[in-house]
């Protein structure tokens, strides 16, 4: 039964794969490169801290620390930072890995505008994004991923991110995740597989026998 949920898995990341490639051939693309380089802010890495605020506003979290900054606090358990947004972010397989620096960098200069439109004051010590609330930081990426603004792909494809992290653990070998305790997978209640790693899956959802084994199905579930 693994491999329907591997292929499920790479497929995922192929649709965020796809989404970031549609914007790194749209014609307004090079304007992001501008933007590249260091938000500047914290003690600890500004892009980072800027990436993890942007995830933590699609799957929020719990802080990890006093003066977690990035992660806004807003709900109880893990969120997607916890379950390793940014590496997935970084996984070569997700394929935005360049484009990183200057979307932190973009996204930094937008939560500038909008702080300027909105007459808020920022911390000037935190990356722009970071400094915003949880409120406004919700506000800003509506505006973001909303279809009809021309730069939406690039914030899809970013956004596909801290999902398929929480929810699959793209970025890891599923087993292993779960058998390490996936703050994602843990809390989504994602079953453990038997000790050679595959999902059997014993117990019928609907209570019942579906369909009976074909004779030509191999041990692992999958046509001869």
């Amino acid at each position: 039964m693994s491999e329907p949920l591997a292929v499920s898995r790479r497929r995922l990341l192929q649709l965020a794969t796809a989404a970031f490639v549609s914007w790194q051939a749209a014609p307004w693309a090079d304007r992001l490169t501008a933007f590249a380089g260091n938000p500047g802010g914290t003690t600890s890495d500004a892009m980072t801290t800027t990436l993890e605020a942007f995830a933590d506003t699609l799957i929020p979290g719990a802080k990890r620390y006093d003066g977690d900054y990035a992660v806004a606090g807003v709900a109880r358990g893990p969120g997607a930072v916890h379950a390793g947004a940014v590496d997935l972010m970084w996984f070569p397989g997700a394929a935005i890995g360049p484009a990183l620096p200057a979307l932190a960098g973009y996204l930094s200069t937008r939560a500038s505008a909008y702080a300027m439109k909105h007459r808020l004051r920022l911390d000037p010590t935190l990356p722009p994004f970071v400094a915003l609330s949880f409120a406004d930081r919700t506000r800003l990426l509506l505006e973001l991923l909303d279809p009809s603004g021309q730069d939406y792909l690039a914030w899809w494809a970013l956004a596909a991110m801290p999902f398929l992290a929480f929810h699959t653990a793209g970025h890891l070998h599923t087993a292993d995740a779960v058998r390490r305790g996936h703050p994602g997978l843990r809390w989504i209640g994602f079953p453990h597989p038997d000790r050679d790693g595959l999902w059997r899956f014993r117990r019928f959802s609907y209570r019942r026998r579906l369909a009976h084994r074909h004779p030509h199905t191999t041990r692992n579930g999958n046509p001869r």
